[in-house]
């Protein structure tokens, strides 16, 4: 596993090391990458990348080497984590992106990365109308069971993770810099809450920091990660475009907020919804239709499960399975939504929510009306608000 801090393991320094130096000499993109891919080890990708042109621009040999040698005291630190493309607890929906990146930097537990995902983003000057509108589909889909995942800037993106801290559950930043480098540093303390049960994420390493061109790189990295955009509110030229952008072009859903013809923010949001977003207005409609692609999501869940025990969108110990057993009774006793099922388990959010989609992906779980979940018992869902209105008959 090379998401380890070589401190306290030092076996992994060889792999890790092998890593760090082709990512400080050749980058973070997709040349890296298939090296990656095709050598099956950063030792053997980096026998590839010697084979390269050089480049003329990489760092000399002892920079790259104090380079590295910071690189291994910043990941000596609990909680900091390098995870290559190799790595089996790579985010797997990332790993799908024909734009994603060889590695990815985190603090936090790497593996919650695997959590389903809803992104939330939109306008940096947004208007206290659409602060509000991101503050309450952030708290609803978290407490439906969604990490949120966005980029930490001022307005929407802000405003929803604040809400998702505020609300219990789990989110994700994506930096636009390296780890060490909080942009804006106003949001210092709310980054600080973050890896607690979600995870700051950057393809940068550390010391790098904001540049305008590195922005467009964090929103891939955002569409990447998440199951479906949502848009709040966006100018024409707003960078929210290109995340929803580029997150249709991976295959994922994107939704968009209507607003006022005289809202200026609301244009990016209309340009969206005329060419195929799909037009929300409440967060049951983002639910409904991220099912699938969450059930994909929780195939792969099981299929890491079967191959290499435990994995932490379930975080660690005790094993999905486990979780899945104590939310399951925990539903016993008739409808839940997630924040019940987390005070009924000792579950944090993030574990309930992969839990769920396992049990919903073997039939065993269902969602019922207003976000909560019921258990489903021979084919058939049983639940008050269900048998009251006749559905799963």
């Amino acid at each position: 596993m090379q998401h380890v801090g070589m401190a306290a393991i030092p076996p992994a320094a060889g792999p890790t090391r092998a890593l760090l130096d082709l990512l400080r000499t050749h980058g973070n993109g997709r040349r890296v990458r298939e090296a990656l891919l095709e050598g099956g080890s950063p030792g053997a990708a980096l026998a590839i990348a010697g084979r390269w042109p050089r480049d003329p621009d990489r760092p000399a040999p002892v920079d790259r080497a104090e380079r590295i040698a910071a690189d291994l005291a910043w990941l000596a630190v609990p909680g900091r984590h390098l995870v290559s493309i190799l790595d089996p607890d790579f985010p797997p929906l990332l790993r799908e992106s024909p734009l994603a990146p060889a590695a990815l930097w985190v603090v936090g537990e790497p593996a919650r990365l695997w959590a389903p995902q809803i992104a939330i983003v939109g306008a940096r000057g947004a208007t206290p109308a659409g602060i509000a509108i991101a503050r309450d589909f952030a708290t609803a889909l978290s407490r439906a069971g969604l990490t949120v995942t966005s980029g930490l800037a001022e307005g929407i993106d802000i405003a929803a993770h604040r809400a998702t801290l505020e609300a219990g559950g789990a989110t994700i930043a994506v930096f636009g810099t390296g780890l060490d480098h909080i942009y804006p540093k106003r949001h210092a303390a709310l980054a600080a809450r973050i890896p607690a049960a979600g995870a700051l994420v950057s393809e940068f390493p550390p010391e790098v920091p904001a540049r305008p061109a590195h922005f467009p790189r964090r929103n891939r990295i955002i569409a990447g990660l998440a199951l479906g955009t949502l848009v709040v509110e966006a100018g024409l030229r707003s960078g929210s475009l290109v995340t929803a952008r580029l997150a249709g072009d991976q295959g994922r859903e994107v939704f968009a907020i209507p607003g006022s013809i005289h809202n200026p923010l609301a244009r990016g949001c209309h340009r969206l919804i005329r060419d195929g977003a799909t037009l929300v207005e409440e967060a049951g409609e983002v639910l409904a239709a991220l099912a699938p692609l969450a059930s994909r999501l929780g195939h792969a869940i099981a299929t890491r499960l079967a191959d290499d025990g435990p994995v932490d969108a379930c975080a660690a110990t005790p094993a999905c399975g486990s979780d899945a057993a104590r939310v399951l009774r925990a539903l016993a006793g008739g409808e839940s939504g997630i924040d019940t099922l987390v005070a009924a388990t000792g579950l944090d959010a993030a574990r309930v929510s992969a839990a769920l989609v396992m049990l919903e992906l073997e039939g065993r779980a269902a969602q019922a009306i207003g976000g909560r979940w019921m258990r489903v018992v021979d084919g058939r869902r049983s639940g008050p608000e269900t048998r009251a209105s006749g559905a799963g008959t």
